[in-house]
């Protein structure tokens, strides 16, 4: 299941994987935008920028957001002036009503122009949204469809929606303490060929806000892992049926660093043991 690992030569790029069918060939670490893009100042737009830029720099080049994240959405597309045609978008509907949701689809669309992959967040008023969503597909605004869940109660109806044919990316939490997905939705996601896209990579922060201490993560030094952050994106990217991770960040250095993670060599099942081991130690 897991890609060969040991001592390597560290490749200069990111490696790419190809997401599903949404004819996107994507960077295993992009960006996510929640809170940290929810900003209306100046200063707050000026640090996102920074953090974009960053983020196109290394090679992380898929970008995520939602209507749901405030004014995310607004921002990013502010911050990518001048370098849109570098970016891939991902960014969802979140409404009750069809009417709403195209309301929210138009608006992002002034903004992106087009938008790679669009997702119903949480499944919310999921059949009320795809004839629209489809509608823009057919007519080349908008590339892919794809849906999103956070709660793992909800995993298995995101299996349904992956096997219905309807959509060729799901959006899914995954990390060494939330591995629901591993029952059932990756082989799912696989058989369909649906892209699996990564959020929560840090449990929402709190898998990074403590961390183990510098001498236990010696011993991945040949993956190239130097920080915990690290540790925990090679863990997910790993497993060859997930695609892309998106940490979210308020911080260009550390977008770097988590670039960094996106290039081989992989963990074998002993890495990640360890890793996960690790992960329940400081939780």
């Amino acid at each position: 299941m897991f890609f060969g690992v040991g001592r390597a030569m560290y490749p200069e790029h990111m490696e790419t994987r190809r997401l599903g069918r949404t004819g996107l060939t994507v960077p295993v670490v992009g960006l996510g935008t929640w809170n940290v893009f929810n900003v209306r100042d100046t200063e707050g737009e000026a640090r996102c920028e920074a953090v974009v830029t960053a983020a196109l720099d290394s090679g992380s080049t898929f970008f995520d957001s939602s209507p749901m994240y405030g004014e995310a959405e607004r921002v990013l597309a502010l911050s990518l002036s001048g370098r849109r045609s570098e970016a891939q978008i991902a960014t969802k509907v979140w409404a009750r009503t069809r009417a709403q949701g195209e309301q929210q689809i138009e608006r992002a669309l002034d903004w992106y122009e087009r938008v790679d992959l669009y997702q119903v967040h949480n499944l919310l008023a999921y059949d009320d949204h795809m004839p629209y969503l489809r509608h823009l597909v057919e007519a080349g605004r908008v590339g892919a469809i794809g849906a999103t869940h956070y709660l793992p109660g909800e995993m298995g109806r995101m299996i349904e929606v992956i096997e219905s044919g309807d959509i060729a990316a799901v959006q899914v939490p995954y990390n060494p303490l939330q591995r629901t997905i591993e029952d059932g939705l990756l082989d799912a996601a696989k058989a369909n060929d649906v892209g699996v896209i990564i959020m929560q990579p840090f449990k929402s922060g709190d898998l990074v806000d403590r961390h183990p201490t510098p001498d236990k993560l010696e011993r991945l030094e040949d993956w190239g892992v130097k920080t915990w952050a690290q540790a925990l994106l090679k863990w997910i990217l790993s497993d060859p049926r997930v695609d892309v991770a998106i940490p979210a960040t308020s911080s260009p250095s550390r977008m770097a660093e988590n670039a960094v993670a996106g290039k081989p060599p992989w963990f074998g099942p002993a890495e990640r043991d360890y890793v996960a081991t690790l992960a329940e130690q400081i939780s």
